[in-house]
């Protein structure tokens, strides 16, 4: 199932690229946006886009840094950490990417509606942000960073948001680890799971010295069971309507 590139037209004004993929299903089914890391829409996020379309569901992954550096980047090249800057700026930013590419998928006839965001390093806040105020029914998050910063966004939060890390994060330290452990403890809402030994960027193969097999594999079942959730949600309000 060959993945395409649309042109998204921004809310705010000029356009984005956002590779999509469509399921071979018939019916609706729930979608899932990527959210990248600063490397952007390179292939270990098609590969996860497609490996979700796989399953039957509708996947995408916007450029979140077309109105700087746009496209995908190595992971050597410098510009990919200076795009991201000012770093909670740039993430308000592209709330309005989010929304809008949640919007042009909810177009699609094959979109029954309901939607998951996921969110990689840079893309890790989007996992709150996005069931919080952008339309959004769940969030994951994995390897996410920055993330002390919108922990105060749980407030109110009542849709799933699941956050999973590796213990030797450089970019979950002990006092992310315990601040989100306290909020999971009190909300039935948001699970967290925490690797032993396992690196920043565990999801993505192309880094070599982080990738690990069992917690992408774990990641990738929790956001599944998480949208087959959603697909359930959407037979059970079509039956009622």
């Amino acid at each position: 199932m060959p993945g395409k590139v649309l042109r998204i037209r921004a809310s705010e004004g000029g356009a984005f690229d956002c590779y999509a993929v469509s399921p071979r299903v018939r019916g609706k089914v729930p979608a899932v946006v990527l959210a990248s890391a600063v490397h952007g829409v390179g292939a270990d996020i098609r590969a996860l886009a497609d490996e979700f379309a796989s399953h039957g569901f509708i996947a995408a992954a916007p450029d979140l840094f077309w109105r700087s550096v746009p496209g995908p980047l190595a992971r050597e090249d410098q510009r990919a950490a200076q795009r991201a800057q000012p770093r909670l700026e740039k993430i308000r930013t592209g709330e309005t990417d989010l929304a809008d590419t949640l919007a042009e998928l909810r177009r699609d006839p094959q979109c029954s509606g309901r939607a998951a965001v996921i969110g990689f390093c840079y893309g890790g806040p989007y996992a709150i942000l996005g069931p919080k105020r952008l339309g959004y029914d769940a969030g994951v998050a994995c390897h996410g960073s920055q993330m002390l910063d919108f922990i105060g966004e749980l407030e109110g939060l009542a849709r799933p948001v699941c956050l999973i890390w590796g213990d030797q994060d450089n970019q979950a330290p002990a006092e992310v680890l315990d601040a989100y452990r306290a909020a999971a403890s009190r909300m039935k809402n948001l699970e967290l799971h925490v690797f032993p030994g396992v690196l920043h960027g565990y999801m993505m193969p192309g880094n070599a010295k982080a990738f690990d097999r069992t917690a992408r594999e774990f990641s990738m079942a929790r956001a599944l069971a998480i949208l087959d959730g959603l697909q359930g949600e959407a037979r059970s309000l079509r039956k009622t309507v």
